[in-house]
């Protein structure tokens, strides 16, 4: 049976823009992927046809080809529209290629082709036709602080098997990571192909990446804001200690120097920390009572400047 049109699956028109595709796979495959939806048959099956939809759309070459019926919804050739003929179709017509002699000029050619392309004499001449094996392209998604620290992530392939990819730490989004020799087998004596794994770093609740710079904002109690003091940092490569000066406001930056994410030549970035006053969560009336005496907070004008 063949494989369902990658357009319907995707849910795309045949018009459709590169950026529209990925944006129709990125939401699917987080829909669907297997590590979202553990022990769901149904979840994984449609996550494979999704990837084979966008292993074929996502290669320009791969849908023109599509598009023009040489290949088929999983890549496989079509026959060439002449060998797609059938005898009824031309018997007893001009074009009945049973009618002379001449009609078998095209097995005498299918002959010398087949004899090239297997290296066998024909035609008086001998040909070993060798061809490296075609790149493949794979998508796969990996957490935020699994691209920071590195590590290794299990690839499902469309045919139902695996392979094990090394996420190098720092992988950037979009990142593209190639297996030498996972991909299409070659012809003769040319090699396979290359896996090409496309990497999409899923958002962080707190981090957020900036070149090989991490950013975040970390809430701090009122108390903390204006006295000062060591406060808990959660970091990516584990939590550290911030000396917080007295009288922080809600804005200020701090930075954590090799704190971010790794870079080239063993370097790796810094983790900038934005401070966020907060209020307790319920109401204290002991603080109420010093807001509404405290003289100095009467006197603020935390707006100033800002009339239009």
């Amino acid at each position: 049976m063949s494989a369902a049109d990658p357009y319907t699956i995707l849910g795309v028109g045949r018009d459709a823009t590169e950026k529209d595709i990925q944006k129709a796979y990125r939401a699917l495959a987080k829909k669907h992927h297997p590590d979202l939806n553990p022990g769901d048959a149904e979840a994984e099956k449609k996550f494979k046809e999704i990837s084979s939809a966008y292993n074929l759309l996502s290669d320009p070459e791969k849908r023109a080809r599509y598009d023009r019926g040489e290949i088929d919804a999983s890549g496989n050739e079509q026959a060439p529209r002449y060998q797609r003929r059938y005898y009824r179709d031309f018997a007893g017509g001009p074009d009945d290629a049973y009618a002379s002699s001449a009609g078998y000029a095209d097995f005498t050619d299918m002959d010398d082709i087949l004899s090239e392309f297997f290296g066998q004499r024909g035609a008086g001449r001998k040909r070993t036709v060798n061809a490296r094996g075609r790149d493949v392209r794979y998508r796969l998604e990996v957490e935020f602080l699994e691209a920071i620290r590195g590590g290794k992530k299990r690839l499902a392939l469309p045919d139902g098997s695996t392979i094990d990819v090394n996420i190098p730490a720092g992988t950037r989004d979009g990142q593209v990571l190639r297996l030498a020799g996972k991909g299409e087998p070659g012809i003769g004596e040319g090699g396979p192909g290359d896996a090409l794994i496309e990497i999409g770093v899923q958002p962080h609740p707190f981090f957020t990446r900036d070149g090989d710079h991490i950013r975040m904002e970390l809430p701090v109690s009122l108390r903390e804001a204006v006295l000062g003091g060591k406060v808990r940092v959660p970091t990516p490569t584990g939590p550290v200690d911030l000396n917080l000066p007295k009288w922080s406001n809600t804005g200020k930056v701090m930075r954590l120097r090799g704190k971010g994410a790794p870079g080239r030549g063993g370097t790796a970035g810094d983790l900038y920390v934005t401070l966020k006053v907060v209020l307790p969560d319920l109401p204290d009336a002991e603080l109420e009572a010093f807001i509404e005496n405290w003289r100095g907070g009467q006197a603020q004008e935390p707006r100033q400047g800002m009339e239009v």
